[in-house]
């Protein structure tokens, strides 16, 4: 008996690493204290939670020995990314899309730039310089000026992949429904995953 359920335990743990899994949220380690994706420092998402105190959805990648042609399709409804490869699904990923007033758009794209680094040009953090509180933990540089003692620290937007104009996917804070200013957030292994497996022009359907 005790071999059979070493077995079955082998098995299972085989299954299940057939596809590589990761956390809703990812590391948190690359935005420096940048709270313009509000809710980092809540501690719910250390448990691996939603904001709803549910458990959190988990993305897979299973596309390394695949071929073909890449395709993104982002589907707005299921706030997920589907990656194809040759037709076939690759992997999925869950993502945070735009709120009201700053929606994602609609319709068919192609990846037009790459940027491993890339930090917002609109948007980010108001800092006091001495002790690091934030001051405003969603500034715009249209509209506002870090004062004296102050320091405005733009939002960063690593494994950045531009595909509509200011629109593009990038790894960022996930609170389980939409809540960017347009961009499409992703966890952050699954946003590195993505930004290796869609080179330039790569097809990106949003739906």
């Amino acid at each position: 008996m005790k071999k059979i359920t070493i077995l079955l335990l082998s098995l299972c743990a085989a299954l299940l690493s057939s596809c590589m899994h990761y956390d809703y949220y990812g590391s948190s380690s690359i935005y420096g204290g940048s709270d313009y994706l509000s809710g980092f420092n809540d501690p719910r998402v250390n448990r691996g939670l939603t904001h709803h105190g549910k458990p959190a959805p988990r993305g897979y990648w299973d596309g390394d020995s695949l071929t073909g042609s890449p395709k993104i399709v982002i589907r707005l409804a299921d706030q997920r990314a589907y990656f194809y490869k040759g037709g076939q699904l690759a992997g999925v990923t869950p993502i945070s899309t735009g709120t009201d007033g700053h929606s994602t758009p609609r319709g068919s794209f192609r990846v037009t730039e790459k940027d491993i680094d890339h930090v917002s040009s609109l948007y980010g953090v108001i800092k006091n310089k001495a002790t690091g509180q934030v001051v405003n933990k969603d500034a715009d540089t249209r509209k506002h000026k870090a004062g004296p003692g102050e320091v405005f620290e733009r939002a960063p937007m690593a494994y950045f992949l531009r595909f509509n104009g200011a629109i593009g996917m990038h790894a960022g804070f996930l609170p389980g429904y939409p809540a960017s200013h347009g961009c499409v957030r992703l966890p952050e292994e699954m946003a590195r995953i993505y930004f290796h497996n869609a080179p330039m022009g790569t097809p990106v359907i949003v739906e």
